[in-house]
């Protein structure tokens, strides 16, 4: 039962990244050169269209530096064990993503190729940290009332 539901919160914290992705791309109209809800049906034109748009790319490190905390934090709360080292994955598997993206389509800026790895895995520990220190104050909290309420 803890693989079904730990799968379950790795393909949440995956969905909410992409979707905080998508919907920052769509914030700016002058950046949406693309029919679709989500840019990433027509990438490599997309990814063309923006290849001397050096804001975008910073942008795009930004939105999915929150992204994957968000993605994080989510898997963090979801899992019932490791809950940092499950959001760490979600951080993985986009910097996996990521790396795939820099390597297939050759349109990203270079400062964009090295801050990816300062992104991702980062960000997505600290969406897993927010939640262990959540559950410590709250698990601490619990244990001060008790013994509160036996005196």
């Amino acid at each position: 039962m803890s693989f079904i539901r730990n799968t379950f919160a790795v393909l949440v914290g995956l969905s909410i990244a992409g979707l905080i992705i998508t919907l920052g791309i769509r914030v700016f109209p002058q950046w949406i050169t693309f029919d679709a809800f989500a840019p990433f049906e027509h990438w490599q034109r997309f990814l063309y269209s923006m290849r001397n748009d050096e804001a975008f790319f910073g942008f795009l490190l930004f939105i999915s530096g929150l992204g994957t905390t968000v993605g994080g934090v989510a898997t963090a709360i979801i899992v019932k064990y490791a809950k940092v080292a499950y959001a760490i994955l979600i951080g993985f598997i986009m910097l996996f993503i990521a790396m795939l993206d820099v390597i297939i389509f050759p349109y990203h800026p270079t400062f964009y190729k090295i801050s990816i790895f300062l992104t991702f895995f980062p960000f997505s520990w600290i969406g897993g940290k927010i939640v262990e220190i959540i559950y410590e104050r709250n698990k601490k909290k619990r244990v001060a009332d008790k013994m509160n309420n036996t005196k």
